[in-house]
């Protein structure tokens, strides 16, 4: 769902990886749709890599973003990234309760809900949908049996 989706050290927003390239990686943005090169001298991170800190694990961020959409009725977050600091992490605490209050910070939070917002707005990720653990091609045996 999100591992082509990343997040890039020095520029906003979210991109989606369109191809590797001899000196880096192709990404496109979400927002503008435009196109560009990305070196290895940026942080890139897949959405799929990373977590949130709770007072037990760490919950990747895609099971964070299926709460939201269960929460927000299948629509964007309700609340503001300007909000207050508590009026954010009052939110936050409804869709994670067990979040890390020492370890997560305000900047996090306003990250995950814009992202969130920008995924909504600009991709056709169906947050409802399960995703399989198996891959979509047929095993050997499956393949056989086909035959």
């Amino acid at each position: 769902m999100l591992k082509d989706i990343l997040s890039i050290s020095g520029k906003g927003g979210l991109y989606r990886l369109m191809s590797q390239a001899t000196k880096g990686i192709i990404v496109e943005s979400l927002e503008t749709k435009q196109r560009t090169m990305i070196d290895q001298h940026y942080k890139v991170s897949s959405l799929n890599d990373i977590a949130i800190y709770t007072e037990d694990e760490e919950v990747p961020l895609k099971d964070i973003f299926v709460k939201m959409h269960q929460f927000e009725n299948g629509k964007k977050a309700s609340i503001k990234v300007k909000s207050s600091a508590d009026d954010l992490k009052a939110y936050f605490e409804k869709i994670l309760p067990q979040y890390d209050r020492e370890r997560v910070y305000v900047s996090d939070i306003k990250k995950v809900i814009k992202w969130y917002n920008l995924l909504k707005e600009h991709t056709d990720i169906d947050f409802d949908k399960k995703e399989e653990e198996k891959s979509e091609e047929p095993s050997e045996n499956e393949a056989q049996a086909e035959k």
